[in-house]
């Protein structure tokens, strides 16, 4: 199944994609792709009722707007210098460990939502990344069995402002925590889409110029072994979101550095989880809107 939320934000309903990426408005299942509806087996009860009901469900017109396909969760976990080829590109040494950090929930937004570059900023940069969906409370998980708290994934593109992340403290969640710096979607694909999340082809351009592109096979700590990781140190609960980090082709580690303004268009996507965009604006041409 690929889970999508649609409308307005901060109204979003609950919907799924047809074979033929139709949007189907599933709201009379469930009220939201959230942490109740991972924690109570919602993924198979949803197959159980799409197979009696969805002939009877609305279905959402394409100019309506996607929201983050799943609700706010509880974290946003990500980890950095995961990829050797972005390791390189950035001169650090290969981590021992992986090397985690957190985006506030606030920065989570549509795939398609504007990009809000924040007052001030000079080096708001781009990364694309596989985004993991915990489908069950995971705590003292082993790695062999990691997979099993997986609900899904998602492409996410994990904005980063470098300045306030490595100039200021170098802590790195202060860069990383802007609204609208953590757009997630188009769509939830079930585990069952994706048989090899560890083979995916994933790319990102600007202003039609491609940046990054590469393989999630590039990774240097896999899926199980962050999920274990992480469970050792917080408990993951369903819904939250742990970003498996970026390739090589940020702007940070061009020669010179490159960076966004207002005006540029991102674009991004990785094999079998769609495709996103996001243009780029000053906060203060938002007006009345960034009050």
């Amino acid at each position: 199944m690929r889970l999508i939320r649609f409308g307005d934000t901060c109204h979003e309903r609950p919907g799924v994609l047809g074979p033929d990426d139709q949007r189907i408005d599933v709201s009379a299942f469930a009220k939201d792709w959230n942490e109740e509806f991972f924690d109570s087996d919602g993924l198979a009860r949803l197959d159980a009722w799409l197979t009696k009901n969805v002939e009877r469900c609305p279905i959402v017109g394409d100019e309506v707007r996607l929201g983050p396909c799943v609700a706010r969760p509880s974290k946003i976990i990500c980890i950095g210098l995961n990829y050797v080829g972005h390791v390189r590109e950035t001169g650090a040494e290969m981590p021992k460990e992986p090397v985690i950090f957190f985006k506030s929930t606030t920065s989570l937004c549509g795939p398609n939502d504007d990009l809000i570059i924040p007052p001030g900023s000079k080096k708001t940069d781009w990364e694309v990344e596989l985004a993991v969906v915990i489908g069950s409370r995971a705590r003292y998980v082993a790695e062999e069995s990691a997979m099993e708290c997986v609900a899904g994934y998602a492409l996410h593109n994990d904005y980063s402002e470098r300045h306030w992340q490595l100039e200021r403290s170098g802590q790195w969640v202060k860069g990383k925590s802007f609204d609208s710096f953590a757009p997630v979607g188009p769509f939830l694909a079930t585990k069952q889409e994706i048989p090899d999340p560890h083979s995916l082809g994933l790319w990102l351009s600007v202003n039609g110029e491609r940046r990054q592109e590469s393989s999630t096979s590039d990774m240097i700590f896999k899926i199980p072994t962050l999920v274990s990781y992480l469970s050792q140190f917080m408990t993951l609960l369903p819904g939250d979101i742990v970003s498996t980090g970026t390739p090589f082709g940020v702007g940070l580690g061009l020669d010179p550095p490159l960076y966004l303004s207002p005006g540029d268009v991102v674009e991004l996507g990785i094999d079998g989880l769609g495709v996103s965009r996001q243009r780029a604006v000053a906060f203060e041409s938002l007006g009345a809107r960034a009050s």
